[in-house]
């Protein structure tokens, strides 16, 4: 299972870091992803950790967010700085061993979704 948390009401340019906390299974051969879906809109990736490392971000949010991995606490973080009104919406983590799984949105772990609102 995965437990995300960490969302809330923040100003614009503000900041949050979500945590997503693996249990019953370890990050080291996951790929892990985040997401995000606004109300009345399509999920979106933002960012997808590989297996061996490697991460991608989304253009939309590559210059401020940053995702990180504690792996003694098997938790991964996302790390969202200069908040906009239009980065709120849910967001998820996601897991799986198939890292195209993750970037596909049809990973086999999800968390329960973290409400982010982004006041203007």
């Amino acid at each position: 299972q995965l437990q995300a948390s960490g969302g809330g009401l923040v100003q614009t340019g503000g900041s949050l870091r979500l945590s997503c906390a693996a249990s019953g299974f370890t990050f080291d051969d996951y790929s892990i992803g985040w997401f995000r879906q606004a109300p009345g809109k399509e999920r979106e990736g933002i960012s997808c950790r590989s297996a061996d490392g490697s991460t991608y971000y989304a253009d939309a949010t590559n210059t401020r967010f940053t995702f990180s991995i504690a792996n003694a606490k098997n938790t991964v973080y996302l790390q969202m700085n200069s908040l906009k009104p239009e980065d709120t919406a849910v967001y998820y983590c996601a897991a799986d061993r198939v890292y195209r799984a993750v970037v596909g949105g049809t990973g086999n772990y999800w968390g329960q979704g973290t409400q982010v609102t982004v006041s203007s």
